[in-house]
């Protein structure tokens, strides 16, 4: 009797009756649930519960969600479940899914989430990222064994149809397109064209986007027959029950003092993102928090795409708890933004604000407030993403205040509220502890300082890429001329600022930060939980991972 294929063995192994099925997951088999399970997904998003049905029946399908709904799972949850079904009548194998993204972040992104739902079977449904930063030749090998599911950008995809590495015109059978009124905007117009030529003319399609510009209708017209339309009517960020908004007004002179005091008083907690404008002051605020021991990672679009990819992988597991990224708006409305020409090359199939699953992300902080409502759509959708909860603090100076209430009348009328923003009371000059030492460390950070810094994180990575190895390896003395040049002019670190004395701390927060009366270790943990004094009660509400501090006058 011939032996049975693996996977069949696998499907009589784990019925679908003998597993334990929520409500909502309707038509998800064994793999899924099994790995729903492990993921901790205790119910789908309300994207998930609408669109999953429709396309395990094979409909085409435009999804339109705000961010952070859960899009990714919505598309990768069917077409596992597709190819495992498949595979009982298929003879060979064979490429039959294909998932296009705009930015290499993204791609990898969908990768690893496909990654974690199959990891019940993923022997049986393998994926692959064509990844630009891997050489060409390489990646041909691993499309020669035919793998299940191919992730890559339009770049990246069309070179490898170019050159026949990739054949999908007899077998693809579903096509992907994640984030889709992004990959206009991105320049991929004439490579997503001409990758469409190379594939067959029957096959479902699934387009996914946050909004339904007239770019992705074009995209539409070019790949779906026939859809079905998914447009959720829901605001484009969660709700003010599951989201807060914060203001708080700070002149450019003060937002590094309070933000400093923030962080070192334990009022933010948890994993935070910080947006900037510029890729300079990205570096500035970095240098700035070193000064007193705060460590942070930087994410933006002129660093190469594996210190891109390393940055937000060390965020999501929790090496750094604060990242700070630049907010790309030449990437979100090139239409729209007017920059001035920089010499800088920026990588265009990076994206900051959009599409990126920073994970388990507690608060947003503009910085520096964002410069209209889609912009702060994009920054403040980064938490609160899914069913977790979730902040956005913006310092507003007195220039800024315009575009914020003009902000806040769309929000309110989207949310009906009539305070949705809310007033973060902060008393500055009950810290002025301080601000006297952030004054002095944020003009220690000079525009020498900024410069160099960037100049030493470029030698970092020339000395890191693979690519230049081999070179190194025949001319040495290049090599040491990188690793002897001239002592950086870096800001001085004084080893005493990293604590915070007693006599700075305000006096309605010693109880918790320990001091006064019996020394004690700040216990985190504790005020978490609820400690037994009211104000300590009062600070960790766990309603609202960003406390607000009101420090009462004398």
């Amino acid at each position: 009797m011939p032996s049975r294929p693996a996977w069949e063995v696998m499907w009589d192994l784990h019925p679908l009756k003998t597993l334990p099925r929520g409500p909502h997951w309707v038509g998800v088999e064994s793999w899924g649930n099994r790995a729903i399970t492990k993921l901790g997904w205790t119910e789908p998003t309300l994207i998930q519960e609408k669109a999953i049905p429709l396309l395990l029946e094979g409909k085409d399908l435009l999804i339109k969600a705000r961010t952070g709904s859960g899009k990714t799972a919505t598309f990768a949850i069917p077409l596992i479940q597709k190819i495992l079904l498949s595979k009982r009548t298929q003879e060979r194998q064979e490429i039959k899914g294909l998932i296009i993204a705009p930015s290499k972040e993204l791609c990898k992104q969908i990768h690893n989430v496909i990654i974690s739902l199959t990891i019940k079977c993923c022997r049986e449904v393998r994926v692959i990222e064509l990844n630009s930063q891997v050489d060409l030749n390489a990646q041909r090998l691993l499309l020669s064994e035919l793998p299940d599911i191919v992730v890559a950008s339009p770049t990246r995809l069309l070179q490898h149809l170019k050159a026949k590495n990739l054949t999908l015109k007899y077998s693809l059978d579903t096509l992907i397109i994640d984030e889709a009124d992004l990959l206009f905007s991105f320049g991929y117009e004439k490579d997503m064209k001409a990758a469409l030529t190379y594939l067959p003319t029957a096959y479902q399609a699934v387009l996914a986007s946050a909004t339904l510009s007239e770019d992705v209708q074009t995209l539409k017209k070019l790949i779906l027959h026939n859809p079905a339309i998914l447009k959720l009517e829901e605001p484009p960020l969660a709700p003010p029950t599951q989201l807060v908004h914060y203001t708080l007004a700070a002149e450019e002179n003060d937002k590094a003092a309070i933000l400093y005091a923030l962080l070192k008083l334990h009022l933010i907690r948890g994993k935070s993102i910080i947006f900037v404008h510029t890729v300079d002051r990205c570096y500035k605020l970095k240098l700035f928090l070193e000064q007193f021991g705060i460590p942070t990672c930087l994410l933006n679009s002129e660093l190469p795409a594996t210190s891109r990819c390393r940055a937000v992988s060390q965020f999501n597991s929790g090496v750094y708890d604060i990242i700070i990224a630049s907010d790309e708006k030449v990437l979100e409305e090139p239409h729209v933004i007017k920059t001035k020409k920089s010499k800088r090359k920026k990588d265009k199939e990076s994206g900051v604000a959009r599409g990126v699953d920073f994970q388990c992300v507690s608060n947003v902080i503009n910085f520096d407030f964002p410069l209209d409502l889609n912009a702060y759509i994009h920054r403040a959708g980064r938490t609160a993403r899914g069913n977790n909860r979730g902040t956005a603090l913006s310092f507003v100076a007195i220039k800024e205040r315009p575009v914020m209430e003009e902000i806040e009348r769309e929000l309110k009328h989207t949310y009906n509220s009539a305070n949705l923003f809310k007033t973060y009371q902060f008393k500055l000059e009950q810290v002025e502890g301080f601000r006297y030492r952030a004054k002095d460390a944020w003009k220690a950070v000079t525009r020498i300082a900024v410069r160099e810094a960037r100049l030493k994180e470029i030698k970092q990575e020339v000395m890191n890429c693979e690519k230049l190895k081999s070179y190194f390896e025949d001319n040495p003395r290049d090599l040491k001329s990188l690793r002897q040049d001239k002592t950086l002019h870096t800001v001085k670190l004084q080893p005493h600022l990293r604590d915070v004395p007693e006599y700075i701390v305000p006096l309605t927060l010693k109880n918790v930060m320990g001091i006064g009366g019996r020394k004690r270790k700040f216990n985190r943990d504790a005020v978490l939980s609820g400690a037994t004094s009211a104000k300590s009660r009062h600070l960790a509400r766990a309603s609202n991972p960003l406390i607000s501090l009101r420090i009462p006058d004398k």
